[in-house]
């Protein structure tokens, strides 16, 4: 049975995070819908074609908040605070280096990335506007996934709250003011988002100075040798993870783009309503990664166990009661969000599949956070390039091939159920080896 006191830590930090986490997809959901309510649906199959990119340039470097995260909670379970604000540091320079490096390159990244994209002239100019607006906030974005890494690390999921809702909820301004008052249309929801991130940092960087720390010798230490080269390891394994994730969403959204308009617009709709399960979820995940970096640096395995089990059982419960919302009211939600209805019927026929991506999803999300708290790069990669070479590729090959959207789905739920199965194998691994040293 799981400790009282780890429960309430663990719940103590996935509320606030839930919450936080959950503004991200609905300002993204605004976008939908203010973009979706436009005259033409270009705008919206535009900027979901666009987003792809995105999830690549931004999401590539996700391990800029995950091995923040558990190398910090890690320090902080050593009660190392030098250490600490070491990784904070070395993470904020590597984030500021690839961003500039993003920006000088915006020419060769939106022609690269569109010749590899499919939809139609009309759609891809959209996509164009939302990419050259949005790519301007790359700074702030990669330098927020360090800053928020290192909150959750710390347990302090109040500023990574505040953080969220500040920027958010500033996009969800900004979105109304560009599109609906400014006419500007996929550009408009670009620029809404990538100012918001920098009002984001702001935020972040003024908690950072209010509580910076005095004595630590963090300048000096930044480079060490030893340390610098742990974090890319890590860095560069969950890498690795990330891409064949992204891979797996990207080919999703391309091979909805074969089907015409219609279908990639549901199917951006119904990646919105995954979005919104999953950031909640994720409330859950980033908890589990942060105890899991700390009880690891303290040496408790026994709280480690009890800390998988109670959050696998927290994220499915979660994931029914959202399953049971969508059911439910998914025909009011999808015509809230747009008021084409074909789009409508196209996703309410793919509802089945939905709910069973989401269900395997939320194991997925578990075990990730899990591994990311101890570290585990390796295992993670590995489980990852399975999951996309023999759950995800066969299928979505067998999609492509046939032309059919449900095989696509198809793809996409047997990738989540490869996630949960390679990393709970990768788990028991671990916990032989351990046994038996």
């Amino acid at each position: 049975m799981a400790r009282p006191d780890l429960r309430r830590r663990h719940l103590r930090l996935a509320v606030p995070i839930a919450i936080s986490n959950l503004t991200v997809p609905v300002a993204g959901l605004v976008d939908a819908a203010l973009l979706g309510h436009l005259d033409e649906i270009r705008h919206l199959a535009g900027v979901a074609l666009a987003s792809v990119l995105f999830d690549y340039l931004y999401w590539t470097f996700g391990f800029l908040r995950m091995a923040t995260t558990g190398l910090t909670a890690q320090a902080v379970g050593r009660r190392d605070e030098r250490a600490a604000y070491l990784v904070l540091a070395r993470g904020l320079v590597l984030a500021i280096a690839i961003a500039l490096l993003i920006v000088l390159l915006r020419g060769a990244i939106e022609a690269a990335g569109f010749a590899l994209l499919a939809g139609d002239a009309r759609v891809e100019a959209s996509g164009r506007d939302y990419f050259r607006t949005r790519i301007f906030g790359a700074p702030a974005t990669l330098a927020n996934f360090a800053l928020m890494g290192f909150f959750i690390g710390r347990e302090q999921a109040g500023r990574a709250l505040a953080m969220t809702v500040v920027g958010n909820g500033a996009n969800i301004a900004l979105d109304w003011l560009f599109i609906y008052q400014l006419g500007m249309a996929a550009g408009g929801a670009g620029l809404a988002t990538a100012l918001s991130q920098a009002l984001m940092l702001g935020v972040g960087l003024a908690f950072l100075w209010r509580d910076r720390p005095r004595g630590l010798a963090i300048r000096r230490g930044l480079l060490e040798r030893e340390a610098f080269r742990k974090m890319l390891q890590l860095n560069r394994d969950i890498l690795i993870r990330t891409l064949c994730l992204i891979t797996a969403f990207a080919l999703f959204v391309n091979l909805s783009a074969l089907h015409g308009g219609v279908v990639l617009a549901a199917n951006a709709l119904l990646m919105k309503l995954l979005d919104v399960a999953a950031y909640g979820i994720d409330g859950l995940a980033f908890a589990t990664e942060s105890l899991a970096g700390i009880l690891e640096g303290e040496g408790d395995r026994a709280g480690l166990e009890d800390l998988l089990r109670f959050s696998l059982v927290r994220a499915f419960l979660v994931a029914l009661v959202f399953i049971a919302a969508v059911l439910v009211a998914g025909p009011w939600i999808l015509a809230a969000m747009t008021s084409h209805r074909e789009v409508v019927s196209t996703a309410l026929g793919l509802l089945p599949w939905f709910c069973a991506a989401l269900l395997f999803g939320a194991g997925a999300y578990i075990y990730d956070g899990y591994f990311i708290g101890l570290t585990r790069g390796p295992a993670m990669r590995n489980a990852m390039l399975a999951s996309l070479c023999v759950g995800f590729a066969p299928a979505a090959w067998a999609a492509w091939a046939l032309a059919s959207l449900h095989l696509l789905w198809l793809a996409l739920t047997l990738f989540m159920v490869a996630r949960v199965a390679t990393l709970a194998a990768a788990e028991r691994r671990a916990e032989r080896a351990l046994s038996a040293g």
